[in-house]
Parts: structure tokens; sequence; C-alpha cells
């Protein structure tokens, strides 16, 4: 068991030292670097230093929602979440007068995609991760390739979160804006070319790991995947991790302070994460609840031997990440809060405690915005059986909670099989961090301890981290991230959830077919 760390950093992280020219000297502690993480759901921004702490008073977060449509779309407009972008980075500039930045790290959220025309304006809006309109087109390509072939070399499922079954199904119905699109980029690559120019366009290996279409080992585009979609492979960027430098035009003016710095490549957001929460070895699980959901081990590798099951995706060209995402998270726990009309969190969180665990009756399908892991049912959506005029909206939503649990239990069994050996359990986001009662839950329905992340921002740290990496300041593996609390599991509240699990397993073959 890693030892438990309560104060915010180790003496040690402050006085590194490194040697140059036969002379050691102290770290210069007031070079500092700016990580922007664009999530699901909000765009930050943070100065963090040469340690990768975070910088007091240089924080920015700008709220945001993703558009969501009947028929299963969550888009977003790719110039409006361009203009929070900025502004988040104009208001950390503002507190942080004087400070010396030496790079720019980002984050982004994995698997969106967005069309550019030839004069490298929007012919789409970003279709997301969420997006699942594409459920059919995926059906439809798994006709033509061989799912589980694909799946070892690139990672990823024919799934609607994922590229290929994307862009097919914007061939087939947006044709006028498919045939005007020039390039298909990710969010931070149209951001990317807004800030340096068009001729400086290209996607880092994390973010190109995440698509559908890149195989992981020889990292570079799949040749039979692209072949079997209506695009070319010049239309999708040049991979490189190399940053680039020397904003253009108004940029430059608006940003002087960074105008000249290295502007490393956009990282994925569940990457990060992990970096960010000192998950960077074989030895430690992130178990994360933000928007969505996602449990992943990292650790660093030349090849990897993908297994059936789980995700697996790089965090850069000498890092893989493997494990399983839940589209279902905080965003379900929000939509129950305004649907059902449910007092504050505070006192819902109290009353929740109060309760034993599945005395509610409920059987819960926590698929409200599909599904991805464990069983990928991409048309999937969600169901509570057993109410009656005795449930109460509290006792939904301890039952939705549970459910997320329990949805969490079934990826650490394909978890323990994908990558065996003993794993301290870390848990991110807010949705734990900042809720006592669902870790709780997590620790008694996976059966282990799960121990808090000291860290709150863990994406914005994560890619700081990278950046600093990447300029020679630390190893990843090297660097301390704060734990807080750890939560034992109780073995008679385990036995409950594990039946509970069972209903709920036969209640998802009922509706969708094997689980």
């Amino acid at each position: 068991m890693l030892e438990k760390v309560t104060c915010p950093k180790r003496l040690l992280n402050y006085l590194r030292y490194f040697r140059e020219d036969g002379n050691v000297r102290e770290r210069d502690r007031t070079a500092n670097v700016l990580a922007v993480d664009v999530g699901s759901s909000s765009v930050r921004a943070a100065l963090h230093d040469a340690s990768g702490e975070h910088v007091e008073g240089s924080e920015t977060k700008l709220d945001h929602d993703l558009r969501y449509t009947r028929d299963g779309g969550a888009t977003k407009d790719a110039d409006d979440l361009l203009e929070l972008v900025a502004h988040a980075i104009d208001q950390t500039l503002s507190r942080s007068s004087g400070a010396r930045i030496r790079g720019v790290g980002m984050s982004t959220f994995w698997h969106a995609v967005l069309g550019l025309d030839h004069e490298g304006n929007p012919t789409t809006p970003i279709l997301t991760w969420a997006d699942r309109r594409s459920a059919g087109a995926a059906r439809k390509l798994r006709e033509s390739l061989d799912e589980r072939t694909v799946h070892r070399r690139t990672g990823c499922v024919l799934h609607s979160s994922y590229l290929p079954a994307k862009l097919l199904w914007l061939s087939q119905e947006h044709p006028e804006e498919f045939n005007r699109t020039e390039l298909w980029v990710s969010p931070a690559e149209y951001f990317y070319s807004r800030f340096f120019g068009p001729e400086n366009l290209t996607i880092g290996t994390s973010m190109a790991s995440a698509t559908g279409l890149l195989d992981q080992n020889e990292k570079h585009w799949d040749e039979e995947v692209v072949e079997a979609l209506p695009i070319e492979e010049a239309q999708l960027s040049p991979i490189s991790d190399e940053p680039v430098r020397g904003l253009a035009g108004e940029w430059a003016k608006r940003w002087p302070d960074i105008a000249e710095v290295p502007w490393f490549p956009a990282a994925g957001d569940g990457a990060c994460s992990n970096i960010g929460s000192g998950c960077t070895t074989a030895e430690r699980l992130a178990l994360m609840v933000g928007t969505s959901g996602a449990m992943r081990v990292l650790w660093k590798a030349e090849k990897v031997d993908i297994p059936d099951g789980p995700w697996c995706y790089r965090s850069d060209a000498s890092r893989f990440v493997m494990g399983g995402a839940l589209s279902n998270g905080g965003n379900l726990i929000q939509w129950l809060t305004d649907t059902l009309r449910l007092p504050d969190l505070e006192e819902a969180e109290r009353q929740i405690s109060e309760m034993e665990p599945d005395s509610h009756g409920l059987t819960f399908l926590p698929l409200l915005a599909g599904e991805r892991g464990p069983s990928w049912s991409d048309e999937a959506n969600g169901a509570i059986a057993g109410l009656s005029m005795a449930s109460t909206p509290v006792e939904i939503l301890r039952a939705a909670m549970e459910a997320v649990a329990l949805r969490f239990a079934l990826i650490a069994e394909a978890l323990d099989s994908a990558s065996p050996g003993e794993k301290q359990v870390i848990a991110t986001g807010g949705g734990l961090v900042d809720s006592p009662v669902w870790t709780r839950i997590m620790a008694d329905a996976l059966g282990r301890p799960v121990t808090t992340s000291g860290i709150k921002e863990a994406s914005s740290r994560g890619a700081a981290l990278l950046a600093l990496e990447a300029l020679g300041e630390l190893k990843l593996e090297d660097v301390e991230a704060p734990l807080g609390e750890t939560f034992e599991p109780d073995p008679g509240r385990h036995d409950i959830y594990r039946k509970a699990l069972e209903r709920q397993r036969r209640l998802h073959e009922a509706i969708l077919g094997t689980d």
C-alpha cells in the first residue's frame, strides 16, 4: 500500500535539483507553465510552477453546456468553445502579471470531431463522445470490418463514441457539409489552427489514439479502417508531439507573454487526469467521476497486446492508458437533481448517508446518455425497475449512485483480467472528491479500499506535468500527488451490492441483451 500524503507537497518536490555543466543548482521555481483544460462542462486555465503545483489565484473556470437533441445528438459550436478557451486564458494571464511562463499544456475531451473547409472554417459543429446518432453507422462498419481485429490494433471497438462511425454517419446524413470538408480535426487542432495558422496543423499522439483510427503500436493512421470510410488519410492531420511556437497576428498581440513559448499538443483529459492524480504506473487505478465516469490504469511501455474488453489509448508516445468508461456520471446526478426537484446537494447527501445499501427496492440502469463500458450497447437508454408510490426522490438518487458504482464493478472485473496485480484505487473528479457518501458506496460496491485524491483539478495538473516533462523539468513517475481519506469496504455491504449487481445484470439482459 502506498503511503498516504497529507501535506500539499513533499519538500523534495519543492527542492528538486539538476546537474548542468558540472554544477548543481536549485530549480528555477519562478518558471511556470500555463495549463488549459477543455472539458465537457467547463473550460479551465491555471498556472503551475516547476514542480506541477498550481499557482494560487491563477485559476479560471468558465462553465458551458453541450447541445443535446432527442435523436441522440451532443454537440458544441466550435467557435463558441474557442471563445471560451480564449477568455479563460485572458483571465488567467490577467491574474498572473509578471509571471514567467515557459510553455503551454492543454487537455481536451477525447473522441470529438469537426470538419474544416479549405479556408479552415468549421463545416460542422463539434460532435462529442456523447453523440449517439452514428449507432447505425457503427453497425454497418461491423458488417465490413472484423471488430475484434480492429480493437486489437486501435484499442477501440466500432461504436458511436469513435470517429469511424461518426464520419460514416456524417457522409450519409449530412452529405453537403461532408463534401465541403477538407480536414477532419479534434477541437484542440482547431484551436491551434486559429492561434498559429493552418500550416501548423498537427495532432498529438494522445488525441489521435482515442479516435478509433490509430494503430496504437505503430503510431500511424490505421490503413484498413481509413479505407473503409469515405475519407482519405490526407484529410487527417499529421501525428506529431512536437510543440508549436509563434502565435499568429492578433493572438500574439493579445498574449505577448506566451507568443513565443512552446505550446504542446493537447492530450486526452482522461490520461491527464491519471497523471495529475499520480496514477502513472500499473500499481494505481484511477476511478474518476466527473461529467461522465472512467476507470483507468496508465503505464510506460514500447508495445501493448490489447485484450478483449477494455479500450486502450495513449497519454503520449511512450505511455498507454487502458480502462473502461461510463457515459453517465455527474451528468446523471445533475439530471436527477433538476428533474426530481431534489433538495440541495448537501441535504441530499445527508439523507442518502442515513440509508442502508440497496434498501430502496430499485434496480437502476444508469444509461441515460447511452453505454460505453462495459457492454458497448450503442443504442441503450436508462431504466428503473421497482418503482412504487412509496419511492422517494432521494431514494431514486441513491439508487442511481449505487447503480453507477455497480457498473464500475463490472469494469473492474475486466481490468483485473487485462491488467493483473494488486492496485491502489484513487478516486478523482468532483463527483467523488466532493461526495464522501458516493466514495463509500464505490468502496463497498468494488469490495476494495478507495482513497480520494488530494488534487481537485487533476486533468489541468496532468496537462501541466506533461508539459513540464517535455521541458525537461521532471519525470512523471517521480512526481508525488497528495492523497486524502481512504474508505475501507464493509464486507456485509459488499455482499448486498453483489446481489444488487446480479439484479442489474438481469435487467440489462432483459432489455438490451447479454451484459
